[in-house]
């Protein structure tokens, strides 16, 4: 009877820890996200998207896909992109990983400083695909801060990449691009004995000029440098066609020519406003008084030109005028490619391009720059002397 009470009570001690352990036990933990340890953003929703838009700061720019798969600015005057700075863009959102969540506490994510750093993906239809906005930089780690959509929540991502805002950024700079080896000849404008025509049958072919002077050649690395700047063309800024800078620049500009071996042509006319030296007005007198008003009465002038009893006459010197200087403008270049269909040629006709100043200053100023005198001839060695003749043998000695 015992035994059966013991186990009976056994059973019920049972029954209560196991109900106690249900009771008690801790809550399942939480599915992992799947989006940990994922890419930023899938491949797919770039291959798909017809525009990038990128907000920071108050600015934002968008890119637009083109049917051939280009890429265009069109909030800056439609230009073309800068490819490779768009697909390096590109690759930093594709290679960085979520690494962890961080909060989905809002007073928590508040701190984490989500403004308007914005990244998105629109489809053809304009709604977007994919909306990142950008968080402060950890303290410590690197990468930054993330936020999906309104999502209440904030994750870390391995991501470096800077939001650029300014839309000329990013516009393609390069304005004319020719590979050295295809030029076969080019036209170099000069002041004094006019243009110089440097040319060559062939790429391995020496350069050769229709007016080189006697005992010289024309120098090499001269004409690489030159074409180097003639062939690839980069703008720094851009404004319109009517700016008084780029029309005074077109007034004073130095006209190239340069012909590809398949004989086409590509005018690349380089210039800027000259500095000028102006007469600087007349400074105020003493008492505040400008121009004829800062010499005085006519009282004045009668006494100032009395000498004075007992003192000797001073000798009049002519006033030297003054002069300021005005700085040159900057350099703006104008392109035209000879084929008409060319989107340079489009180009010139939208915006007027400034160029980086070194490109129009290392120039060559006049003609004898391209040319170095030939080198002497290899020096023709001395005859190899004349072999010793033999001495004369002796006679045999008499016995």
């Amino acid at each position: 009877m015992k035994l059966k009470s013991l186990v009976v009570a056994v059973l019920v001690l049972a029954a209560l820890s196991g109900g106690a352990y249900l009771l008690n036990r801790p809550a399942p933990p939480p599915a992992a996200d799947a989006r940990l340890q994922q890419s930023l953003v899938a491949a797919n929703l770039i291959e798909q998207a017809a525009r990038v838009r990128l907000t920071d700061a108050g600015k934002t720019v968008e890119l637009a896909r083109q049917p051939d798969g280009t890429w265009k600015v069109p909030s800056y005057h439609d230009m073309a992109a800068d490819f490779s700075k768009l697909s390096g863009f590109v690759g930093n959102l594709t290679e960085a990983k979520l690494q962890r969540l961080v909060t989905s506490n809002p007073e928590r994510i508040a701190r984490l400083e989500f403004k308007d750093t914005k990244i998105e993906l629109l489809g053809a239809d304009g709604k977007a695909t994919f909306s990142v906005t950008l968080g402060k930089n950890p303290e410590t780690g690197g990468g930054r801060f993330v936020r999906f959509g309104d999502e209440n929540k904030a994750y870390l991502a391995s991501l470096n990449a800077w939001i650029d805002g300014e839309a000329r950024n990013w516009a393609n700079p390069e304005l004319i691009s020719l590979k050295l080896d295809d030029l076969a000849r080019v036209e170099i404008p000069f002041a004094e004995g006019g243009p110089l025509v440097v040319s060559r049958a062939k790429k391995e072919d020496a350069w050769t000029a229709d007016r080189t002077p006697d005992g010289q050649r024309v120098k090499a690395d001269k004409i690489g440098s030159l074409l180097s700047t003639l062939a690839a063309v980069r703008f720094t800024e851009s404004t319109a066609t009517d700016d008084a800078n780029a029309t005074a620049a077109k007034a004073n500009q130095r006209t190239f020519k340069v012909t590809t071996f398949d004989n086409k042509t590509v005018t690349v006319a380089l210039g800027r406003k000259p500095e000028e030296k102006k007469l600087k007005a007349p400074t105020a007198g003493a008492d505040g008084k400008s121009g004829p008003a800062a010499l005085g009465s006519v009282a004045d002038l009668a006494k100032a030109g009395e000498a004075k009893a007992g003192e000797p006459k001073k000798d009049d010197k002519p006033l030297t005028p003054e002069f300021e200087t005005i700085p040159a403008g900057p350099v703006f270049a104008h392109i035209l490619h000879s084929e008409g269909s060319q989107p340079i040629n489009a180009l010139m006709q939208k915006r007027a391009f400034q160029i980086a100043e070194y490109s129009f200053t290392s120039l060559p100023q006049k003609a004898e720059e391209l040319f170095e005198p030939l080198p002497p001839p290899p020096a023709t060695p001395p005859p190899a002397p004349a072999p010793a003749a033999a001495p004369p043998a002796e006679a045999p000695k008499k016995q």
